[in-house]
């Protein structure tokens, strides 16, 4: 075969490839265009028309899922365009809410740290008087010293000086002041005051500096008498009166001119189940509690013409199952029942009992067994009462310290009473009881109290 004859070949071969690919497309576009028109003949043919298997297959739903969800979401969308007043009020709710909680959360878990001098030494003294064994006076003291302060804790007598150098803490010290005694009064507080004027050397080859007085915290002891007024002695009165109301006010005289000097705060930690609520035979309580209230308002109105703060602590129930001295929460020394009058007995015993028993279950007046609040909730109020720039006046701390205060403000006394199981007693009943039989029953009685 000649050259020429294969350049031919080879020309009707690129030829024939040609041709097939034409055919080929040509031929898939007319079945294409064939199939649809079929298609759309079967959508469009009347119903009855073909049979149901000659029909095309429908196209599938969308997913329950997502159409629920794209439902749900035009619901919405249009709920919000009708409401927009209340959505606009739920949002602010919620948002002010987060924030705020937010911002209680950033407070808790910030670190707080007394200030220190330039060389790094303690300057911040803090003054705590209260009994040195009660719970709150231990641990305040503790905490206080932990967040670098000085701490001072008013003692009466060597024995209370040594409960506090027992702690073994080289910033928790003990500050002797008997109220009792003028002169030795005066001379405490001018050893006090030099203490603080007086240029401190932390270290050797440390710059001098001088401490500073930030605050005076009044701790009266919680410990109440409780019963009937008629078996209230007045000595019982007199104690009570004498240790809480009289020793506080002589020992914030003592430190005003302190206070003055150093524009100093004061604060009043003071019980506030009982006074909110009021209930019968807690009234040395309730009467103690409202006089210091009354003292630290008037206290306040005096020291704010100087820009002086005084704070009031109402103090709920707090755990003090880590802290030791529980016998200063007992509302031990008033009187128990076996020793009442038998006329008293018969008329206000099973109410006594049955009050006490119920508050008891319920963690009111500071027993030792009560569950409560952590202490570390006081450690930061207080802490934030005595360095914060605009502090508060009235600071509510504890389990029960602001719930039970709307309860006794708004809920009548009687039904107060009610749930505290006070019922009333029929005078006709019990106005000549028999002897053995009253006897019988209030061991009875007495026993269940135990």
């Amino acid at each position: 075969m000649t050259s020429d004859d294969q350049h031919f070949l080879d020309v009707l071969a690129g030829y024939s490839s040609d041709i097939r690919k034409f055919t080929g497309d040509f031929w898939d576009a007319t079945d294409g265009h064939f199939a649809a028109v079929a298609a759309h003949i079967k959508r469009h043919v009347p119903e009855g028309w073909l049979p149901e298997y000659a029909r095309p297959t429908p196209p599938l739903p969308p997913p329950p899922q997502l159409h629920t969800r794209v439902v749900f979401i035009h619901r919405l969308q249009d709920w919000i365009s009708r409401n927009r007043a209340l959505t606009a009020a739920i949002i602010a709710f919620f948002g002010t809410g987060g924030y705020l909680l937010y911002q209680e959360k950033k407070k808790s878990t910030r670190k707080r740290r007394a200030r220190r001098a330039s060389n790094g030494a303690r300057r911040e003294v803090v003054v705590i008087a209260g009994p040195p064994s009660s719970p709150i006076t231990k641990s305040l003291s503790l905490d206080l010293e932990r967040r670098g302060f000085i701490v001072y804790i008013v003692c009466s007598d060597l024995e209370e000086q040594q409960i506090v150098q027992n702690e073994a803490r080289a910033d928790v010290r003990p500050l002797h002041l008997d109220v009792t005694d003028v002169f030795g009064t005066q001379e405490a507080m001018e050893r006090f005051n030099h203490l603080l004027v007086t240029p401190h050397i932390a270290f050797s080859g440390a710059s001098p500096h001088n401490l500073h007085f930030r605050g005076l915290i009044l701790v009266p002891d919680l410990v109440y008498p409780s019963g009937p007024i008629e078996t209230v002695s007045p000595d019982l009165w007199s104690d009570a009166l004498n240790a809480k109301v009289l020793n506080t006010i002589a020992l914030t005289q003592a430190f005003l001119p302190t206070i003055c000097d150093f524009k100093a705060r004061v604060l009043m930690l003071t019980p506030s189940i009982v006074t909110s609520l009021r209930p019968p035979f807690h009234s040395v309580e309730t009467a103690v509690v409202s006089a210091l209230e009354g003292f630290t308002a008037s206290l306040r109105g005096e020291l704010g013409t100087l820009g002086i703060n005084v704070c009031q602590f109402k103090l709920g129930t707090f755990d003090y199952s880590n802290v030791g001295g529980k016998q200063h929460l007992q509302s031990a020394g008033g009187p128990k029942t076996h020793g009442w009058p038998t006329t008293t007995r018969a008329l206000y015993a099973a109410n006594f009992v049955n009050q006490s028993r119920i508050a008891q279950n319920r963690g009111l007046f500071h027993q030792a067994g009560s569950r409560g609040s952590s202490l570390r909730e006081l450690h930061n109020a207080v802490f934030d009462a005595l360095t914060q720039k605009h502090a508060r006046r009235v600071w509510r701390v504890g389990r029960g310290s602001t719930t039970y205060d709307l309860v006794g403000n708004w809920v009548p006394n009687g039904l107060v009473g009610w749930m505290l199981g006070v019922r009333r007693v029929s005078l006709n009943e019990v106005a000549e009881p028999k002897l053995e039989d009253s006897a019988q029953s209030w061991e009875h009685v007495d026993e269940t109290a135990v």
